[in-house]
């Protein structure tokens, strides 16, 4: 990897002390960016003494930025054995290297040992990646990718649209501007092109929109609704950097308006801001940047504003979107937030991701854009918009192998938006008896040769949220123990039609279906009666029985016993023919109704031998106490024994 200008970490130091501690030549020039000079300055001083592991660390993140992934993985993977606790971004440089190097299996068993310090959304976001990376999607391979003619072999990169015209950062030489050492180029100032109708970029110039300065000007964003400029600088005082009490003079974000009136708007000497976006619809200020709630390197940030004027504290996007690595470069086109990141998952150093708004702060997974547009090399900072009826226009930056220097502005055209599709699958899981949600019901996904896809639990509410690569054809189980089964197949316009809306699970409970009677497990019926020293089937019982159907439908693996009990009116032989025959009506009319008879075990007429009351032979009783003893009990056998 090159030395990488376009994370903007251009932060200059005046002074050899950091954090109030000595620092080493090594550690000086690890600071400036120097990375294969500090290198060679730490195995120097390896030789006098032996490296804190801070410094090792660091010899370990100057291989990677250097490219030297099997030294860095090596390295990083040594000071991973000792006692010391790689960052968040180190860790996944190394996981980085070692994806570079090694095979995938190491480097999940390495993810695996950090399950627990990890949000549950990384490791979703890496799953699904890793399946949508290795599956035959061609969608990003479909775009016309084009190096834009107007590139030079200076760092060019952050594209903005600027109405017809582009504008964008370029590390070319300027007269008035100083040499940024860790680049070997000119500070960086702010361009602006031409765009012609083919999409190519002409007649580069310095923008003059802005006030000038001997230092950083770069990554500009031109808010059409506000018609001002939101762009980074390096915090300065007219001709005189600004540094903080460690030496540290650091970027901030600053706006003009269409008079010409420069504000700062996101200034700390000590913390550098990155690449605004300002949308309209939401009226907030994105960026990027390393603050005390990093989930690792730089993270994506939003601070609300009226106007653009600010009016909160930055928010995090959360671990959805951010990652132990470094996510910059935030843009928002139909709906989608488009950013780049270094996670460990991409292809390859910066990749761009696509993740769709849900909600004001509820992302759905960062979906990698694939290959084509991104590349083994950095790719980051994409912008699209429409071009006309038929088409899509964008640009992004890359140091991929063909271009005309360290960063280029590559364009692209498109009929559809850059992404593998995705199918979002989501809702709620009800009791339909209740209208209750059941909690932790296990979900199965699977396509149309049965092969399992992806297995989630329900929530405590009952909800659930998936998302996989697409299918034309999916299987939906749903499973619980002492519930009954769902199963759901579902075809690819079903499934484009489910997008749009929530699907509801609705599954019974056993509980809800069953109720304890005579010390044993029954289904929970109402009290019906045959006709007197009859066997005949009514309407009313046909109704309480096809309650049994639906139950047997539910839960197939159901073992049932049939009793049927008569009360101690005649005789006794007469009253145990009698049950035996209702007892066969009710196994017969069941399974003539869809009820297998692998579901009933017994089929059993116990006439008057059961009496539940004192009504017994020479009892004088009611009529209403001898219709207690006049019952049919269809009992669960395996009531103990359901999953």
């Amino acid at each position: 990897m090159k030395i990488r200008i376009f994370t903007l970490l251009l932060v200059v130091f005046y002074s050899v002390s950091f954090g109030q501690e000595e620092m080493s030549k090594a550690d000086i020039l690890y600071f400036e960016y120097a990375y294969q000079d500090a290198i060679q300055e730490y195995k120097k001083e390896m030789l006098s003494q032996p490296l804190s592991s801070q410094q090792f660390a660091n010899l370990s993140a100057s291989y990677f930025k250097t490219g030297n992934y099997e030294k860095a993985a090596e390295t990083f993977f040594d000071l991973y054995k000792s006692d010391y606790e790689l960052s968040a971004n180190h860790f996944n440089m190394m996981l980085q290297a070692m994806t570079r190097t090694s095979d995938l299996d190491r480097v999940n068993a390495l993810m695996a040992t950090r399950v627990s310090s990890f949000p549950k959304e990384l490791l979703e976001n890496a799953e699904l990646n890793y399946q949508l990376l290795h599956s035959n999607d061609t969608t990003a391979k479909r775009f016309r990718i084009f190096n834009i003619d107007s590139n030079s072999p200076q760092a060019d990169f952050s594209p903005s649209f600027y109405s017809d015209k582009l504008l964008f950062s370029s590390g070319r030489i300027v007269e008035d501007k100083s040499i940024y050492s860790p680049s070997g180029e000119s500070y960086l100032n702010i361009y602006v092109a031409r765009m012609s109708p083919d999409g190519s970029i002409l007649n580069p110039n310095l923008f003059l929109g802005i006030p000038k300065t001997r230092f950083h000007q770069a990554t500009p964003f031109y808010s059409e609704q506000l018609d001002q400029i939101f762009y980074i600088l390096s915090n300065a005082d007219k001709d005189e950097l600004i540094f903080d009490e460690n030496g540290k003079n650091a970027l901030a974000i600053g706006t003009v308006s269409k008079r010409g009136d420069f504000l700062y708007l996101l200034r700390d000497l000590s913390t550098s801001f990155y690449y605004p976006f300002y949308d309209a619809g939401s009226e907030r200020l994105y960026f990027s940047a390393a603050l005390d709630d990093s989930f690792g390197g730089t993270d994506l940030y939003y601070v609300s504003t009226n106007n653009g004027v600010i009016m909160s504290s930055p928010v995090n996007l959360g671990s959805r979107i951010n990652s132990p690595g470094n996510e910059i470069a935030p843009y928002i086109f139909e709906g989608s937030l488009y950013f780049a990141s270094d996670i460990f998952y991409g292809l390859g150093g910066m990749d761009m991701y696509k993740s769709e708004i849900q909600d004001d702060d509820l992302f759905s997974i960062p979906i990698n854009l694939g290959e084509g547009i991104n590349s083994e090399d950095d790719d980051f900072g994409l912008i699209i918009r429409k071009h006309d009826d038929q088409e899509l226009i964008g640009y992004f930056a890359s140091n991929r192998e063909g271009g005309k220097g360290q960063d280029d502005i590559y364009g692209f055209k498109a009929k559809e938006l850059p992404g593998p599709k995705i199918l979002l699958l989501k809702g709620s899981i009800i009791n339909p008896s209740t209208g209750r949600a059941i909690s932790k019901v296990m979900l199965k996904l699977m396509d149309s040769t049965r092969r399992t896809i992806k297995e989630i639990f329900a929530d405590e509410d009952g909800n659930f949220r998936v998302e996989v690569p697409w299918q034309e054809e999916l299987i939906i189980e749903a499973h619980k123990p002492k519930h009954s089964r769902f199963s759901l197949r579902l075809n690819e316009e079903q499934l484009i039609e489910l997008q749009q809306q929530e699907l509801t699970v609705e599954m019974s409970g056993i509980d809800d279906l069953v109720v304890e009677t005579e010390e044993q497990k029954v289904i929970r019926l109402n009290k019906f009666y045959f006709p007197r020293g009859s066997a005949d089937i009514t309407s009313e019982i046909e109704t309480e029985l096809n309650k049994v159907v639906s139950i047997v439908a539910q839960f197939p693996q159901l073992q049932l016993r049939i009793e049927s009990h008569t009360d101690s009116r005649g005789g006794s032989s007469t009253n145990f023919r009698i049950s035996q025959n209702r007892a066969d009506a009710i196994k017969k009319y069941l399974q003539e109704n869809g009820v297998p008879s692998s579901n009933i075990l017994y089929a059993v007429g116990y006439g008057e031998d059961k009496i539940i009351n004192q009504c017994k032979n020479g009892v004088y009783c009611l009529d209403f106490l001898h219709r207690q003893n006049d019952r049919q009990l269809i009992v669960v056998l395996n009531y103990n024994l359901l999953e």
